[in-house]
């Protein structure tokens, strides 16, 4: 949930004019101005409040530290927090915290900030990452320990989240639920400027920065020292604001277009690991999918191979399960993988009643095999779900695509009006199962409604029941298998991260440092002299 990028031409130019600055100040405003454009899965951000959002976009890696920061090898490093020590039961945690940090409103950083800070998060919606920490106190003036309820080796992991960034409790208390819109207040490289929900995030510079973590070669303030973040819906739009250099940055590339873009001696690229999975979502509370035979017909009927190569020209990987593949907890046994078997489907569904007619369509009991498939309006989504309606079509299933954007997609799936979707989520832990299918979160984000108590039992068990880290991913494998088993999704496509710059506009480092592009590059970046 991260990203930035840079704009030299059309927009810094207009902020020039706009200002009356002379030919040389246009120059030098250039120099430190950026355009970037969010990838699809975070537009829409309503505000920049990383206790209480459900969705955040790259602007809260950037206003926000963290204690900790993750790098791409799942490795931990210290930001906020110097060091850290645990007991050897795991009941307790010590962070020595960095000296010398102070907030955009110019408070101070120490251990009574995060007593304040975590003990926020109780019953909000992100009150999961921290409810294995009974409280924390603060031991002096930068020392802090969680005294915990229970063992939670998924600890250092939800602290290096963009949901536990930390805010100035100063400003967020006078804010109160406004906060995050007009104001965010971290000790981040970058200050909040605006925020238009839907259309753009303009972050500046924080001059007095000068605790950059260990992943970064700047320390300092960043050298950008304006950036927007635009969220342009359209892929193709997207694509020729990068060509002409109307944005320094696309943050998720089409893959469509990538042919294109490696095309272009002025187009860079940055490629790191999957980070997240697209997949179909059924409303299991729904006719046809609450049964679970027409589910599994439908996972069964859907080919990942043929949309890999005919909506993503051959770029990433199949998907078979539901988490990214470099999580152990991703590793199934193969009996569970979801694979593409039409012959079997096609059993299913006779067994079940439903009869082919002359048309190709199923029937049972008088009643035609239709539904709808709700998608989004980008290309990739929209792509995929013809090709879905194309293979469920060879099923006997009569689909009907509906789009919506980004947004509004959101809200249809809180009503529960859906059928079928076209979904994906970006996340590296294997916690995402909790979010999308523990019963405690339906209807949104569990929007699957997957309410089955064997489930919930496993779920309970990896979440709250693991004393170690082996112990927590082999209790995510069990919950896993029986989400698998259940067809309560339909893993499609696992796609790699690709980043694409303006390379006339921006120098990026060669080395992305973190699972995304995130807070530890951005400082990192500069205009093109």
């Amino acid at each position: 949930m991260n990203r930035r990028q840079f704009l030299a031409s059309t927009s810094a130019i207009t902020l020039a004019a706009g200002l009356g600055l002379g030919a040389g100040q246009s120059a030098r405003a250039a120099e430190s101005e950026a355009v970037l454009v969010l990838s699809s899965s975070e537009v829409g951000a309503p505000n920049q409040d990383p206790i209480r959002a459900s969705l955040l976009n790259t602007a809260a890696y950037l206003i926000y530290d963290r204690l900790v920061e993750q790098d791409v090898d799942q490795s931990y490093h210290p930001h906020l927090a110097e060091s850290w020590e645990t007991s050897a039961d795991g009941m307790s945690w010590t962070f020595k915290l960095r000296q010398g940090v102070r907030f955009h409103d110019g408070e101070p950083f120490n251990a009574a900030t995060v007593t304040w800070w975590i003990a926020k998060y109780r019953g909000s919606v992100n009150d999961y990452l921290t409810d294995a920490i009974d409280h924390a106190e603060a031991v002096d003036e930068h020392t802090v320990r969680f005294v915990m309820k229970r063992a939670e080796p998924n600890l250092i992991y939800n602290l290096a989240s963009s949901f536990m960034g930390i805010p100035s409790p100063k400003s967020y208390d006078a804010a109160g639920d406004s906060y995050g819109v007009n104001e965010a207040i971290g000790t981040g490289p970058y200050k909040l400027e605006s925020l238009v929900v839907g259309q753009e995030t303009v972050l500046v510079a924080n001059e007095d920065y000068a605790w950059g973590s260990d992943l970064s070669e700047n320390k300092g303030a960043p050298y950008i020292k304006r950036l927007s973040l635009r969220e342009i819906p359209d892929a193709s739009t997207a694509f020729l604001e990068l060509k002409t250099g109307g944005v320094g940055m696309l943050l998720g590339v089409p893959d469509e277009f990538l042919p294109q873009m490696q095309a272009d001696k002025n187009i860079g690229f940055r490629s790191l690991p999957g980070f997240g999975v697209t997949y179909l979502m059924f409303n299991s509370k729904s006719e046809p999918f609450s049964d679970m035979a027409l589910r599994q017909a439908t996972a069964l009927a859907i080919d990942q191979s043929a949309i890999l190569k005919s909506v993503f020209s051959g770029v990433g990987l199949e998907a078979h399960q539901f988490l990214i593949s470099s999580l152990a907890e991703s590793k199934v046994e193969p009996k569970f993988e979801i694979r593409y078997d039409i012959a079997k489907a096609n059993e299913l569904l006779d067994k079940a009643g439903w009869a082919r007619g002359s048309d190709g369509i199923r029937a049972k009991d008088g009643k035609a095999l239709k539904i709808k498939l709700s998608t989004q309006s980008e290309t990739e989504f929209r792509r995929t779900g013809e090709i879905v309606q194309a293979q469920l079509k060879a099923l006997g299933m009569d689909v009907e695509i509906v789009t919506f954007d980004s947004s509004t997609i959101r809200d249809h799936l809180k009503k529960g009006e859906h059928q079928l979707a076209v979904r994906h989520y970006d996340w590296n832990n294997a916690d995402i199962l909790d979010w999308f299918y523990s019963s405690k979160n339906i209807p949104y984000p569990n929007s699957t409604m997957w309410d089955d108590p064997k489930s919930q039992e496993l779920h309970d068990i990896a979440m709250h029941q693991s004393k170690t880290g082996d112990e927590r991913v082999a209790n995510f494998l069990h919950y896993h298998e029986r989400l698998l088993s259940q067809f309560a999704f339909v893993p499609v496509h696992e796609p790699l991260q690709n980043v694409a710059f303006n390379n006339t506009l921006l120098e990026v480092p060669e080395k992305v440092r973190g699972p995304q592009l995130t807070q530890p590059t951005f400082v990192d970046m500069k205009t093109v002299a």
